[in-house]
């Protein structure tokens, strides 16, 4: 067996071999989304999303700075953490393009903090923004759960630039019949 290895000294990484190592590490995809003051649905994905606290519930994603959609959300204080199901491809793409109108054809209920439930999502988890980091060229956001509801068990995600969907290992004996 072969593998190959990078072994760059330290402060020579690049952007090429930081995405080629840890993209090798499979990520959940999560739309962050919000509603304006104006009733606008808007949103985009990431794929940082994780838990930090159990007790108080907190959580934590990462967005780029020249994110367009962030300041809007961040200036809100609050945000829906959606995650997509393998069925919401398209949900993930629409949310990750550039542009004003992202929401078209998306189904989506209104939370009781006023943001978008992005409909048939494996989970949604309803957040206020507490905390807010600058790290690198990145916002660390960490996020207070208010409300959450689990759906499907079966989560987009995301390795090595391709999306695809978590097979549990062993898998599950087959049943017999009687």
């Amino acid at each position: 067996m072969s593998t190959e290895t990078s072994s760059a000294p330290v402060g020579a990484i690049t952007p090429s071999d930081y995405r080629q190592v840890l993209g090798l590490l499979p990520t959940g995809v999560v739309a962050i989304t919000g509603l304006t003051d104006e009733g606008k649905p808007m949103g985009f994905v990431v794929g940082t999303f994780q838990s930090l606290s159990l007790e108080p519930a907190l959580v934590t994603f990462c967005v780029d700075k020249s994110s367009s959609t962030w300041p809007t959300l961040r200036s809100l204080g609050r945000f829906t953490a959606n995650m997509l199901s393998i069925e919401q491809l398209s949900v993930c793409k629409a949310l990750a393009r550039k542009g004003e109108d992202k929401f078209r054809g998306i189904d989506y209920e209104e939370s009781a903090i006023g943001t978008p439930r992005i409909l048939n999502s494996t989970a949604w988890i309803d957040c206020h923004v507490i905390s807010e980091v600058v790290a690198g060229d990145h916002y660390m956001i960490v996020g207070s759960v208010s409300a959450m509801e689990a759906g499907s068990d079966d989560a987009l995600m995301f390795r090595g630039g391709k999306f695809g969907e978590f097979t549990l290992w062993p898998p599950a004996a087959p049943t017999e019949k009687a």
